[in-house]
């Protein structure tokens, strides 16, 4: 009996850890999601209080001047740069075709290096990840003077979004993930078998290998997503002089530029808008992030 009563008390005790040890978890995963959530809701309380009230300080009250905000920037001259409907049009352009591009071209790149075996398998992958340590300002003088006169065309590709679009099929970080991803969770065997059935390597690509890294593409086109959307940089160097062409983010850049009576609220509600977008792609694919990442982080 007493070993009954032993085995009961330490179950329940037991339970009970795990039952501390949940709520303390869900009330850290609450509070860290608050933190993150906190920046954006403190962003949109501003884009709808007036300059006045702006430059009081945060408030955790939204204020009611969203739509006039909306207003001043389509109507003061001074924020004639900004379009939103045309930098909405253009950042989608270049952001959807990056990303289509990249976890595209990145994936099939990572296949060939997970599912063919050749000699130089290693040393290509040691070059990927060698590229990864580029960073983009160092490349920037010879991309611009490229652009000058492209020696293939013979023009200059400024103001177009060819050289905003076509370089995103090389990303060497996505690669790597592609890889780590298709090395833990990727069965070869399904590959021979395809094989055995007369499947061509192509078709064997885009029909069984692409629905079973569905997670890994999820993810990597949000990342590219984001990474174009907000490339602000590379677009700058791209896109001079020509207003039919700015995207998003460069309007955003000249609506704070503006020193002569900037309006507060306006800019704020300019910076709000111009993250409505990566929100609501994060919405749509976020599920797919957890297994994505879980998946792709760990080697068997």
């Amino acid at each position: 009996m007493s070993r009954k009563v032993t085995y009961a008390n330490d179950k329940g005790g037991y339970q009970t850890q795990v039952l501390i040890k949940s709520i303390a978890i869900y009330v850290a995963l609450i509070l860290l999601t608050l933190v993150c959530l906190l920046p954006i809701y403190l962003l949109f309380v501003q884009a709808t209080r007036t300059s006045v009230e702006s430059l009081k300080g945060f408030t955790l009250i939204p204020g009611g001047s969203l739509f006039k905000n909306f207003e001043t920037l389509r109507s003061k001259s001074s924020y004639e740069m900004y379009r939103p409907l045309i930098g909405l049009k253009n950042s989608m352009i270049i952001a959807l075709c990056c990303a289509a591009l990249t976890v595209f071209f990145s994936g099939m790149t990572a296949y060939g290096l997970v599912v063919y075996d050749f000699k130089l398998k290693g040393p290509a992958f040691v070059f990927i990840i060698a590229v990864m340590m580029i960073p983009t300002q160092v490349t920037s003088l010879g991309f611009t003077s490229m652009l000058t006169d492209f020696p293939i065309i013979h023009k200059s590709l400024l103001n177009s979004y060819i050289p905003l679009i076509v370089p995103a099929i090389a990303a060497p970080a996505i690669v790597f993930f592609m890889r780590q991803y298709m090395l833990s969770s990727f069965p070869l065997d399904i590959i021979e078998a395809a094989r055995i059935d007369g499947s061509g390597e192509f078709r064997t690509f885009l029909t069984i290998s692409i629905p079973m890294m569905k997670p890994a593409f999820a993810v990597q086109a949000i990342f590219a997503f984001i990474q174009k959307w907000n490339d602000y940089y590379t677009q700058s160097l791209v896109i001079v002089g020509d207003k039919d062409k700015m995207t998003l983010p460069m309007m955003v850049k000249a609506v704070m530029n503006i020193k002569n009576d900037p309006d507060y609220g306006a800019n704020n509600f300019a910076v709000f808008f111009s993250i409505i977008p990566v929100t609501v792609v994060y919405i749509i694919l976020s599920r797919f992030i957890i297994g994505g990442v879980a998946a792709g982080g760990v080697k068997e």
